[in-house]
């Protein structure tokens, strides 16, 4: 499905949907009481995303949670690619909580809110 939402355009729903998430296992969804589809907030030491949590299509895999690779990984991954070009998306601790009144930001948004926070930052 991400496949397909990223030949059109990345800012339309069928690519948040693809994208947007975060696949988590069965029991660490019930631990954070937080049901399939519901928003979370992911924050790393490189940043936090709200995304919605999905059962893990893998696993079973306690302690261990999936973001597909796209705007919504890049915000909690650090940015250092060791010359490669390419960040490393596994191996980052996360924190994860509810975030139930909070909205899954498009690409597009996603990429206006952190030019907005580097400039408020600077």
């Amino acid at each position: 499905m991400q496949g397909v939402a990223i030949e059109g355009h990345k800012h339309e729903d069928e690519y948040i949907k693809a994208c947007g998430i975060c696949e988590v296992d069965v029991s660490d969804l019930k631990k954070l009481k937080v049901f399939p589809g519901q928003t979370v907030r992911v924050k790393s030491a490189y940043g936090e995303v709200v995304v919605r949590a999905v059962k893990a299509t893998q696993g079973p895999h306690p302690g261990l949670v999936f973001i597909p690779m796209g705007p919504w990984a890049n915000q909690v991954t650090s940015p250092n690619t060791y010359s490669t070009g390419m960040p490393h998306f596994k191996g980052v601790k996360v924190t994860i909580e509810p975030a139930p009144n909070e909205k899954v930001l498009n690409g597009i948004e996603l990429l206006q809110k952190t030019t907005l926070d580097l400039k408020v930052n600077a």
